[in-house]
């Protein structure tokens, strides 16, 4: 917990109130197809599928929830298996963010007679890689991908592992109301479902509890300038109470550069996406101040802060993000989908997962039941203050303000 702190009063009172192949046991990538068909019982194998962004834009999460996953594994795999029966076989390819190498990379995990697929933390290769595996009746479970239009995307063989979009800008826009924001001013992107869907929750969220909007600007990922952005929010007259934005590294620290370099401290609200190492890394001072929500934090006495501990023992270093802990948490789902299942059989394991109740996770109690593959888990809201992720507080939206997907 070397760059998180955990703080137990804030000013916002009533929104606390608001409620691989393996050898000894590890977990090792691997490329070299191993057994029967994904579709049949595999022995004391079971073969997992990592359609992974190792490089690319999606990299700054994925190589974090990578992490995780093999952490997890190899619990797993010391411990003599998932239930004492089935050592996990794990293989890793890299899809490079991109959808169509998504694709081909599910084609050759499923080729290599993968049993399950984990795919990205973005929806878009993830329905490239789902799609793939939906037609052959393999289970395909996101390591952070937060589009609540996934699975239904995808098919019935499409699980997230964590909230959805809508759930978590609920939150968002719950906090703004809460802190006397009238106006907000969205940063969106159309290059991407979580650059672009996320705007329009916050803005339904908002303007439903009588907040308005200000303005509308776009960019586009990976830019470089944002002083057209900027310009725009300096000229609009009455300034915005507050900025929205989704916007993750690198874009997310190179706006708030831009911004507070000329004089703008209009207060930023962004998602899970900006949870990382590299926001405070490539933002210095100016990301102070920002406000986010995500899946979990490390506060003294939690599952999270159990897991980062035991992160740091492993590898000797702290996780670069929470994706550290999602990823391990994706790999506790499935171990508890085959023990239910009692088996390792795809479409068993995939109506075991739809069931799951209370699986216990570093990120806290992860429920499928009734949530048509959808986790119900509760929203962590935090800020950076000083150079630091601190703890706001926690909440579990009301169902009936949360938007359709």
């Amino acid at each position: 917990m070397r760059a998180r702190l955990a703080i137990t009063a804030i000013a916002s009172v009533a929104f606390l109130a608001a409620g691989c192949s393996t050898s000894g046991g590890g977990a090792a990538d691997t490329s070299a197809p191993t057994g029967q068909s994904g579709t049949q019982e595999s022995g004391d194998v079971y073969r997992i599928g990592y359609n992974s962004s190792q490089t690319g834009g999606l990299a700054y999460s994925d190589v974090s929830a990578s992490m995780g996953v093999k952490m997890a594994i190899d619990e797993i795999n010391a411990a003599g298996g998932i239930d004492g029966k089935w050592k996990i076989e794990l293989t890793i390819e890299d899809n490079r963010s991109d959808p169509g190498q998504s694709a081909v990379v599910a084609r050759d995990l499923l080729a290599k007679k993968a049993q399950l697929q984990i795919c990205t933390s973005d929806a878009d290769p993830c329905i490239a890689a789902g799609n793939i595996a939906q037609q052959a009746k393999i289970p395909t479970i996101s390591t952070a991908a937060t589009s609540p239009t996934l699975p239904g995307a995808v098919g019935d063989y499409m699980f997230m592992s964590v909230f959805g979009d809508n759930t978590q800008t609920t939150v968002g826009a719950d906090y703004a109301i809460e802190q006397g924001y009238k106006s907000a001013y969205l940063l969106c992107s159309p290059d991407s479902s979580y650059t672009s869907k996320s705007c329009d929750y916050f803005e339904h969220v908002f303007t439903g509890k009588g907040g308005t909007i200000a303005g509308k600007g776009s960019f586009t990922l990976g830019a470089a300038d944002f002083s057209g952005e900027v310009t725009r929010i300096s000229n609009l007259s009455p300034k915005p109470d507050v900025i929205f934005t989704p916007a993750y590294p690198p874009d997310a620290p190179t706006f708030l550069k831009q911004l507070r370099a000329a004089g703008i401290q209009i207060p930023v609200i962004s998602m899970d996406g900006v949870d990382s190492q590299a926001t405070i890394d490539a933002g210095g001072s100016a990301v102070d101040g920002l406000v986010f929500t995500t899946h979990g934090f490390p506060a003294e006495g939690t599952p999270t802060a159990a897991f980062w501990e035991a992160y740091h023992k492993k590898y000797g270093k702290d996780p670069e993000s929470v994706f550290a802990a999602t990823g391990y948490d994706l790999v506790k789902v499935v171990e508890a989908a085959v023990k239910k299942a009692g088996s390792t059989d795809p479409t068993k394991v995939r109506d075991a997962m739809d069931s799951l109740t209370d699986v216990e996770g570093a990120t806290g109690k992860i429920t499928y039941a009734g949530q048509n593959r959808i986790p119900l888990k509760t929203v962590y809201l935090v800020q950076i203050k000083d150079g630091k992720f601190t703890l706001l507080g926690t909440k579990t939206p009301n169902p009936d303000d949360i938007p359709a997907p």
